[in-house]
């Protein structure tokens, strides 16, 4: 499985805070008509054709696919709330709360590594699909759950969709996103995350006036409802160009182009693009990118350091620990009522989501490495300041403990949203050539699921042996470390095609003089003795 070739290069216009933009796309707002045409695997149910009508087309096709990513979210955001009534309930122990919690990130991974023949097999569309189902199907299994055991049967099901889910999202709209869309477009699948977790701790306060063996079934139950309407984004997206090309439906591929470029001349430059990358995927090739990346050139290394680098400091960061049991962490903070607790965490999930979106708004305007500097110098800081605020007896016990926790909590999430957690993923879409970008995507994931499964899973046994302060005060120190990370190891990538981007670690010869390197990046980077 491979990812299309870069566009065409784009021009530049002034942009956000004197930066280029990159984008030669009119106003959004310039309208164009849509058409309600029947969706095959080829077919649309929006009319793109160019200007600000292939911009929307772009925008829709993003949104559709980033469906399942709520699901994800709202397992992660529910689980919070849902893990106290189901303690109750069915009597669990700390350390199968760590097994119920923790045991998604590494099943998701197993679903995430299968999604990549699945969708070459049957299409991206139909994937999408097949995460959907999976997941309701598990997710029915944990309403229905008399026990502990069938409740982890039910998870692990579930799990498999999510990581389906996962995998199949980013690589279908970096297939369809032009370079001068790509870097907001492949952040969706981020807002879709935290718009679920917010779904999530909602749930959680709406249903705990239930009784214990009813309340946290009817949480489980209500994350079915989202992935109904993936039936309906199957019905408006088209199948991806790429895919379609594999399966030697050129004219159908070539369709869908049109409606995602300005031009007919950018679409059959991206057509002749993804039918040379295509052609060199076929015959053994992929054994050939495995065998590259074991034993990489010096370029493909300085790519694969970023690419793995990001996907593992987004997690061990402890994101995933400080949104599966917020509610402990406020606890240890002062807060003993459950519905205040549950509240306090609906505060977390609203930051998380709402400052995603300055996120997608400068991702392509202000670049990814200030966005990473931002993020990361951030998240060290709040993470440093919960850290001592748990930590001092005369705070933790009193209403400055509490108003602390909570500040840090929604600034380390919000710092996150804006930086580290939709940039990650957009960076390991775009920073690999086009033979080696489906299979290094599919190892980064795996690094970040291995990494959040880890801390889930050990995050109360690490508080039970050093105090839920020096759990966050160890995040904290390798959260400075990203800080340096970005520094030293991550180049700047907006506004590039994907052959430009693959120069600047010193590899290809897409971008030559007309490549732009951010500040450090040619020290950095560039060199390629040896």
């Amino acid at each position: 499985m491979g990812l299309p070739g870069a566009a065409a290069a784009v021009g530049t216009a002034p942009g956000f805070l004197g930066m280029k933009s990159g984008s030669r796309y009119v106003r959004m707002d310039d309208v164009l008509h849509q058409d309600h045409a029947g969706a095959g695997d080829g077919g649309v149910g929006v009319r793109g054709g160019g200007g600000g009508g292939a911009r929307r087309y772009v925008l829709a096709c993003s949104v559709f696919a980033s469906l399942n990513h709520v699901l994800l979210g709202y397992d992660v955001g529910v689980m919070s709330g849902c893990i106290i009534f189901i303690q109750k309930d069915l009597g669990i122990n700390s350390v199968q709360q760590e097994i119920l919690v923790g045991c998604l990130s590494f099943i998701s991974l197993l679903g995430s590594l299968a999604a990549g023949r699945t969708s070459d097999a049957v299409g991206r569309k139909r994937t999408i699909g097949l995460a959907a189902a999976v997941f309701q199907a598990g997710a029915l299994i944990m309403t229905l759950a008399p026990s502990f055991s069938v409740l982890m049967a039910g998870r692990l099901l579930a799990g498999v969709g999510i990581g389906f889910g996962l995998m199949v999202a980013p690589v279908y709209i970096s297939e369809i996103s032009p370079a001068s869309q790509r870097g907001a477009m492949a952040s969706f699948p981020e807002i879709f995350i935290s718009l679920g977790i917010l779904l999530g701790y909602v749930s959680n306060l709406a249903f705990s006036g239930l009784p214990a063996h009813l309340g946290w079934r009817v949480m489980l139950a209500a994350g079915i409802l989202p992935s109904l309407s993936v039936a309906y984004a199957l019905a408006v997206i088209p199948e991806s160009p790429r895919w379609l090309v594999m399966q030697s439906r050129a004219p159908e591929a070539l369709a869908v182009l049109l409606k995602v470029t300005e031009t007919e001349g950018e679409a059959d430059e991206r057509l002749a693009e993804i039918e040379e990358a295509a052609a060199m995927d076929s015959g053994g090739e992929k054994a050939a990118v495995w065998r590259e990346l074991a034993r990489p050139s010096p370029a493909v290394r300085r790519m694969m350091v970023v690419g793995l680098g990001v996907m593992f400091f987004q997690q061990a960061t402890g994101i995933d620990a400080l949104v599966y049991y917020s509610p402990t962490i406020f606890r240890d903070a002062g807060i003993t009522s459950e519905s205040a607790l549950l509240a306090a965490t609906v505060a977390v999930g609203v930051s998380k989501t709402a400052f995603i979106v300055f996120a997608i708004a400068l991702i392509d305007r202000v670049g990814r490495k200030p966005l990473l500097y931002i993020s990361t110098a951030g998240i060290t800081a709040c993470l440093a300041a919960l850290a001592a605020a748990l930590s001092v007896p005369s705070m933790a016990s009193g209403g400055v403990g509490i108003a602390v926790a909570i500040v840090t909590v929604c600034g380390f999430v919000a710092f996150f949203s804006v930086g580290i957690g939709p940039v990650n993923m957009v960076l390991s879409s775009e920073i690999y050539p086009l033979r080696l970008r489906a299979q290094a995507v599919a190892l980064g994931l795996a690094v970040n699921r291995l990494t959040s499964g880890a801390v889930a899973m050990s995050f109360l046994s690490i508080c039970g042996a050093v105090s839920v302060a020096g759990a966050f005060a160890a995040f904290a120190a390798i959260s400075a470390l990203s800080v340096a990370f970005v520094h030293w190891f991550v180049p700047e990538t907006s506004g590039k095609t994907l052959e430009q981007i693959e120069s600047l670690f010193g590899g290809g010869n897409g971008g030559g003089s007309e490549v732009e390197l951010g500040i450090g990046d040619e020290e950095h980077l560039v060199h390629d003795e040896g």
